[in-house]
This record gives structure tokens, sequence and C-alpha cells, in this order.
């Protein structure tokens, strides 16, 4: 644990700006940087209700929050059901809302997770075990429109009929079972260019179809907004696109106070504004973060405060 290095940590403990006898919640706790933190800044009686998806990372974050254990609660929880959890565990209202959405470095790391083109392990990529689907299920069972669509879809991949067409192809001579096997075929059709591995996007599209995380993200942002006590914080951390626009999109809305679709002339939503941003622009990691922490070249934070009640 000791190497974990949480990402933008200076602009979290800003914008969440954790206070003394606060109630705080990290949705994706991973290697509780981030908690440890907001533990410290909001010594010496603050609360921290910490998720997350994957329960194989749980017993490392719990090491490490071992100084604060009369302080903070852990829970083996996907964040798409945030606002049960937070009020069974008393964690509701919350003076503070955290969502890191990095893919953490205890499960890139590790081959036997199935997340590395590099590695010769079955192609997983559940953040939870006990899910029923595998990024090998989809790539064995997906006919080429399906699979072509998530490509294009989660990975935003120009090429995803090409890469589509070569799996399911190259399935039928022999069972596609290890991120090296996918990598492979992706490699016949799409040559290397420049350092980027040309199975990259194609990676992050079956990550983000298996674990659902577009899906559970926008479900969890309302939760997140309504535990929120009137100025409590939510803050969100993304690392693609995809991530990005829903936040950016959620907030701005949350902001205006109208969800109605942008072709309808009047609103008829209903909605008063709840949040207020406090990022115009999203907070990106500095050169010398991203010196010291390559895998947050990508990030992008955003925040805002709760407003009314």
């Amino acid at each position: 644990m000791a190497d974990h290095v949480p990402v933008l940590l200076d602009a979290v403990l800003e914008y969440l700006a954790p206070r003394r006898g606060g109630s705080y919640i990290d949705c994706t706790l991973g290697g509780a940087g981030h908690a440890v933190g907001i533990l410290e800044r909001s010594g010496p009686d603050g609360r921290l209700l910490g998720l997350d998806a994957d329960p194989r990372s749980l017993p490392l974050a719990e090491e490490r929050l071992a100084p604060y254990r009369r302080r903070c609660v852990v829970v083996a929880a996907n964040f798409a059901s945030l606002e049960g959890v937070a009020r069974w565990h008393g964690f509701a209202p919350a003076d503070g809302v955290l969502f890191d959405l990095g893919v953490s470095s205890f499960q890139l790391d590790l081959p036997e997770r199935g997340f590395s083109f590099a590695a010769e392990a079955p192609l997983d990529m559940r953040f939870d075990p006990s899910q029923p689907t595998t990024a090998a299920d989809l790539v064995a069972t997906l006919d080429v429109d399906a699979l072509a669509d998530r490509i294009y879809r989660y990975g935003e991949e120009p090429r995803a009929r090409l890469i589509a067409r070569a799996i399911v192809e190259a399935r039928q001579r022999r069972p596609i079972r290890t991120g090296g096997d996918l990598a492979s075929v992706i490699a016949r059709v799409m040559p290397a260019r420049g350092r980027t591995n040309p199975a990259t996007r194609t990676f992050q599209a079956l990550r983000i179809a298996v674990n659902r995380e577009l899906e559970n993200l926008e479900a969890a942002l309302p939760q997140a907004v309504e535990l929120l006590a009137p100025g409590g914080r939510l803050v969100v951390i993304s690392f693609h696109s995809l991530e990005d626009r829903i936040v950016k999109q959620f907030v701005s809305n949350e902001a205006r106070g109208c969800i109605c679709p942008p072709a309808l002339p009047v609103c008829i939503c209903g909605h008063q504004p709840r949040l207020r941003v406090l990022t115009k622009r999203p907070i990106t990691p500095s050169a010398e973060e991203v010196r010291r922490n390559p895998r947050s070249r990508s990030a992008k934070l955003r925040a805002a405060e709760r407003i009314g009640r």
C-alpha cells in the first residue's frame, strides 16, 4: 500500500473541504489514499464511509485505514447503490461525496485480473468477481454488430467494425481466452503507431461494458446530490471523455435546474437548481504530478456544492 498514489489529492481536499466533525463518502475507496487525506483533515471526529465494488481491494484499504478504524466504515458495494448504503450506515446527510473513477493500480498490475493486454491470464476485467459476465464472455458471444457497437461507443474506436470482424473470425478458429490472445487478434488488423498499444481502446470498451461503468455512474450521481447536506460538496475525478461528459452534463443540469432535453422550447420538468458549480473548467494534474504518477495524466476533476434542500 505504500506505493499507492492518490490522484489530484490536493485538489480533492481543496474542493471537498473536509472539516472537523463532518461526514464524508468515498464512493471508490481503492487504495484509500483519498480516504486517509479526508480523515486527516476532518479529525479528530470526522467520519468516512468507503465503498468499493471490488471486494478483493478492501483488505488492503482496511489495513491502511487501521489508525482511523473508529471513524470509518468500509463496505463492499457498487456506488450504484450509494443512497441505500449511506442511509443504512448513518451517512445521510453527508458533507461531501467523492468519486475517483480511475481503475486502481491494484487491479491493473495483477495479471490474473485480466485488465492488461500484456497478460497471458483469463480475459476477466470484472471489478466484482460475483458478476456473471466476463470480458471473455462478451468476446465469445457477441456478433459483429454488437461488438462493434460496444467498441465504438465505450472505446471511441473509429475502426470498431474492423476489430469486431477480426475478433469474430478469429474465435471461429480457436477461443479467445486471454488478454494476450485478444491483443494479438487486434494487432493483426491494427498495426502499432507510436507508443500506444492498438488494443487500448478495445480493452477500455470491454472493461466499461463488463462493469456497466457508465450506467452505474449515471445512477449514482443523483443519489450523491440527494445525500448532500446544504453546503455539501460533490467531487468527481474522471479519466476519459465518456465519464467526463456525463459528469459535466449532470452538474450543468443540476446547476441550472432543468433536465429537459435541449430540443424542448420551454422547461417542463419543474426542477429547481440543486448544485452550484465550483469548477468552471476541470482541474487537471500538474506536470510534476504526471511525472511522479504517469497514470494521472488524463485525470479531470469537477466539483459542485449543494444548494437548497
